[in-house]
């Protein structure tokens, strides 16, 4: 999702009790992972090329590169779903600006993110996890990564599919950050599905923040210059 500042929540400034204020990469619900750096009625702001953009990647150039490049750029793959759906899980209670920077290492301490690699994970995987300075070393959500992985493996066609299944109609496009919801009754389904299945760490707020990062979603705000970029 999208939110900037300290970017506790790259879409969150603020938490509301149900669909609600969001803004972005983390936006919505006060998730501290992607928090405002700008305040949620604000609309969207000049870069440094002077393109309007949504105001959350102005805080450094990192969200910036992720706002431009990939966030809600539509991922069709289960490998780049599940990476999606792991780096939200992992964001939650950190700065989404912290995930970003660890990507890289995530991605090699997590083989890619291959489904089939990380399900195979055992006791010794954990550990080795665990004692990598380059990720979040939280045992409760490596855990659960790789039980999602292996919740990923039964799913009939795909966790990719799954995920697009509750794309839901496109609402208006959101002209302010204030626009933004931190869930909404798609998400919430959403996550309702992947607890059935298996999946943990994965409640409507990170699964609405999948469904903005991955494209299931377009909550670029209306006169960002980048929201028109999307495929559907």
């Amino acid at each position: 999702m999208a939110t900037a500042g300290s970017l506790v929540s790259l879409g969150a400034a603020i938490r509301p009790a149900g669909p609600g204020p969001g803004s972005g990469p983390g936006s919505g619900s006060g998730r501290s992972g992607r928090r405002l750096v700008t305040e949620p009625g604000r609309g969207v702001a000049a870069g440094p090329d002077g393109a309007a953009r949504c105001p959350w990647c102005l805080g450094s150039a990192d969200y910036l590169a992720y706002h431009d490049e990939e966030w809600g750029r539509p991922v069709r793959d289960d490998t780049s779903m599940f990476e999606r759906l792991c780096l939200e899980a992992f964001q939650s209670g950190l700065s989404w600006l912290t995930i970003l920077r660890k990507r890289e290492n995530f991605r090699a301490a997590f083989r890619g993110f291959d489904i089939a690699a990380v399900a195979a994970f055992g006791p010794g995987d954990v550990s080795r996890l665990l004692a990598d300075p380059g990720i979040v070393r939280n045992r409760a959500k490596i855990e659960a990564a790789i039980r999602n992985a292996r919740a990923a493996q039964r799913l009939p066609d795909g966790l990719a599919a799954l995920v697009w299944s509750y794309a839901g109609s496109r609402p208006a496009a959101p002209a302010t950050l204030a626009d933004v919801p931190a869930w909404t009754a798609e998400s919430r389904a959403l996550a309702a599905q992947l607890k059935r299945a298996g999946f943990g760490f994965t409640g409507k707020v990170t699964a609405y923040a999948t469904m903005q990062a991955t494209g299931v979603v377009n909550d670029h705000l209306a006169a960002c210059e980048f929201r028109g970029v999307q495929a559907s």
